[in-house]
């Protein structure tokens, strides 16, 4: 399930109402994203009397729409006085995109236990086994108002807390109830039963914590508590999400897989069920190297279009401190002290899924060329659906921009089971990948707002490159080869000004195809992986069909789709594959296509045999498609635009 949760504490902090939406409206604005189809709170409610401290009324408002809808919606609340002062407060927030039932105010979240909500949660992810929590719950008498797998959450909480045999704590509580809950899931609890109490929880899905004080903290690192007992910890101001956190605080602390934070009294506290051999003791609290301004769209019409120009700077960042273009030598310090295990392996296994696996694709034949080893590229969910062997000598490298990617992440801790060296390729400091992984390359390329992955797909594809640069540096043979690339790399940053200066260009081509229905895009060699990233983008953007061939492949199947409608691109480069790219362009004129052709500048024979062209300068074959990759990025983002969808939002984790 593709949501957002956002909660905010202030502890002895007064804050008004109004004050309250406002931060948690723009955490939830922060956090956008295109697809999502509602968006909930839930607040303290008024109280009976200005004195009644212990009427603890939760109020939920929850609407179906976009974040503006309820924003709008929470100031037509008569009922709450939006100027009453508040010292503390524990609010929640939610966006929704459906999975378990339809877009509608019902099936969006927070969700509660009963008609007084006595409980309330929020929660991405997805629970398995709600059906059977379900069933049960019914047969106890407890009666559900929506279609959802989360509102088993809070009605079993409720369930627990009313068969206990003693008093126990909020902590203690969730523990008992996510013991009965399996899937991926992240989640925050409230209930009028603890005041002004936060308690969450994380399995499989991302969470963290920001903390803000107005004093010094007392210290970096929070113990975990394995059994009941008081700790002093940091006042949690802020209990928030990532890009929501930093214009609150740039101190946050990355909850492992079933831990239960816990906010009490306005001290934090972790605490988990069981102790694991070798497992840190401690949780550190971080500093986020992260300023707002980064995640900000300053001139530009949304984060996808930022992030495609931030390219020529992303790249850069990625190579800083590993490239000496001055000794031709490339250091990978996340590597360094596995690279003779590296070398020794039998083969290496990179596993990725979307946008993460086709830079692995893209990258794989400079890989088997520059550390001659077997190089296998995998989709983390069938490389897991085919329980594939792995072995002690194998490398596995594992790929993503967040560094949550739940299949990318369970293959991980399979490949771990098996004993083989885990590398993690990752654009999220504290990510989970980069936590569990050996060792690993972080990728530099700065925030990724943007709905769709753009400037981590290059990074991650100069990071690879880098590392066989890495491996191959006492490999006579290669040394010219090496050189080659090296040049080209530090090349890159200027050439990816050149194609994003035709950008008004590429727009136009968007105005003669968006109203299209399908798109193919075909290419062979190194541009594989560009016809699969390029077809990717377009219909996780635009909503429109579109299809990556290998060229190779023409012949076999996908021939029979082409004729004068059907809009192809093509990437023609002056590789080894030319020639045979421009068969497969004789095999598509001949059935009256009218091919749209990504070129070499000044290639005037693909100039004559094309509808249109977008002429690209020329770099190394094995670095050419991370130009011919921009044009497609461009294309997809016009498209969107052109076709009424809006980009302006942000991205799932």
């Amino acid at each position: 399930m593709c949501v957002r949760i956002f909660a905010y504490l202030n502890y002895r902090v007064p804050r008004t109402r109004k004050e309250i939406f406002e931060t948690l409206v723009k955490g939830l604005q922060r956090l956008e994203y295109r697809g999502y189809d509602s968006a909930g709170i839930a607040v303290d409610g008024p109280r009976k009397t200005a004195t009644d401290v212990n009427d603890n009324a939760i109020c939920l408002i929850k609407k179906k729409g976009k974040v503006k809808a309820l924003d709008e919606e929470l100031y037509k609340k008569d009922s709450l006085d939006l100027d009453e002062e508040l010292s503390t407060h524990f609010g929640l927030a939610h966006t929704r995109w459906a999975t378990h039932g339809e877009p509608s105010a019902v099936n969006s979240h927070p969700h509660r236990s009963d008609k007084d909500n006595e409980f309330v949660v929020i929660h991405n992810g997805i629970i398995t086994n709600y059906k059977e929590l379900k069933a049960y719950l019914i047969t106890k008498g407890y009666e559900f108002e929506s279609e959802t797998d989360t509102e088993v959450i809070p009605k079993l909480t409720k369930y627990v807390y009313d068969n206990r045999e003693n008093d126990i704590t909020f902590s203690t509580l969730v523990e008992r109830v996510i013991k009965q809950l399996e899937g991926a899931f992240a989640l925050v609890f409230k209930s009028r039963h603890y005041p002004g109490e936060a308690v969450s929880t994380r399995r499989g899905s991302p969470l963290l914590i920001g903390v803000r004080s107005e004093h010094e903290l007392s210290t970096e690192n929070i113990p975990i508590q394995y059994n009941t007992g008081d700790c002093s910890q940091p006042r949690a101001h802020s209990f928030l999400l990532k890009f929501a956190i930093i214009e609150h605080t740039n101190k946050v602390l990355y909850l492992e897989d079933n831990d239960i934070a816990a906010v009490t009294g306005g001290k934090l506290s972790i605490h988990r069920i069981n102790r694991q051999a070798g497992e840190d003791p401690v949780r550190a609290i971080q500093t986020l190297q992260m300023e707002l301004q980064q995640i900000m769209k300053g001139n530009f019409d949304a984060f996808m279009q930022k992030e495609i120009f931030e390219q020529p700077e992303s790249v850069v960042n990625t190579m800083r401190g590993r490239i000496c273009f001055d000794t031709n030598t490339v250091l990978l310090g996340g590597l360094k002290d596995h690279l003779k295990e590296i070398k020794r392996c039998r083969r290496l296994i990179v596993i990725g899924c979307g946008t993460s696996f086709h830079a692995a694709v893209a990258t794989r034949q400079i890989l088997e060329e520059l550390t001659e080893l077997s190089v296998m590229v995998e989709l983390a969910s069938d490389f897991l659906d085919r329980n594939t062997p792995v072995f002690r000598d194998d490398v596995c490298f594992f790929i993503s921009q967040s560094g949550e990617t739940a299949d990318t992440l369970m293959a991980l801790r399979y490949c771990k089971s098996q004993g083989a060296l885990t590398v993690g390729i990752t654009n999220t400091v504290g990510s989970s990948i980069c936590r569990e992984t050996d060792c690993g390359v972080h990728i530099n390329a700065g925030p990724e707002i943007g709905v769709a992955s753009t400037k981590a797909y290059t990074s991650q594809f100069v990071a690879l490159a880098m590392f066989g640069l890495m491996m191959s540096e006492d490999r006579l043979s290669l040394q010219q080869r090496r050189l080659e690339i090296i040049n080209s790399l530090r090349d890159l940053p200027e050439l990816i000004k050149k194609v994003l200066a035709q950008d008004k260009k590429i727009k136009a081509i968007a105005e003669e195809l968006y109203q299209q229905k399908s798109l193919l895009v075909m290419g062979r060699g190194f541009h594989y992986a560009t016809c699969l990233e390029g077809a990717l983008k377009i219909k996780e953007i635009t909503y429109m069909h579109s299809e990556g061939i290998l060229a190779g492949e023409l012949k076999h199947g996908p021939l029979a789709l082409i004729d004068k409608d059907m809009p192809v691109i093509m990437i023609i480069m002056r590789d080894a594959c030319y020639t045979k790219c421009q068969n497969a362009l004789q095999q598509v004129t001949a059935r009256s296509g009218r091919p749209i052709i990504i070129c070499c500048q000044d290639d005037t024979d693909m100039c004559k045999n094309a509808y249109q062209t977008i002429e690209l300068p020329h770099t190394v074959d094995c670095l050419q498609g991370i130009l011919s990759v921009i044009p497609l990025q461009l294309l997809s983002f016009h498209l969107a635009v052109l076709r009424g969808y809006d980009v302006s939002s942000q991205h799932s984790v």
